[in-house]
């Protein structure tokens, strides 16, 4: 009889054991998908920034005196807001830009061919390259900035 309980008790024991270990190996599981999603995300905002923005903000995000702002270390670029960033890439901007003493005076394209993933994976390049430390964007941050400028325009 003794030697029965303490079999149960042992029982017991192991399967609190067991179903910690799966919840810890679980949640390593989604640690390190969210990882490696992240880090895919910013190897497609990379391409994209080679391809669309690189020849007027340049590869180091310093852009061109005169013309073009500079993206590494940009407040407009770090800041919590997005959607403006997100209005700027689709539609572009033909503005003059006032930053830091200097005028930037050469119109960005818009990019109205670039589906919500792709603009999300690019503002996650930037927002997170060079000196930048701002963090990620979702492709639902940029379907409700979409919306919040499609509202805008009405």
């Amino acid at each position: 009889m003794i030697q029965f309980l303490m079999n149960g008790e042992i029982n017991k024991q192991i399967n609190c054991t067991v179903k910690i270990v799966s919840k810890f190996t679980l949640l390593f599981c989604f640690l390190i998908l969210a990882l490696w999603g992240n880090a895919q995300n910013k190897i497609n905002g990379k391409k994209i920034y080679e391809t669309r923005c690189l020849v007027c903000h340049q590869a180091d995000g310093g852009g061109v005196p005169n013309m073009n702002p500079p993206l590494d270390g940009s407040t407009n670029v770090q800041g919590k807001d997005i959607v403006r960033l997100v209005k700027i890439i689709r539609n572009g901007y033909d503005e003059r830009v006032a930053l830091d003493g200097m005028y930037y005076n050469n119109a960005m394209t818009a990019n109205p061919d670039l589906k919500e993933d792709a603009i999300a994976d690019v503002l996650s390049y930037i927002r997170t390259s060079w000196s930048n430390k701002a963090g990620l964007v979702t492709i639902s941050q940029v379907k409700a900035a979409l919306f919040k400028n499609k509202a805008a325009k009405k």
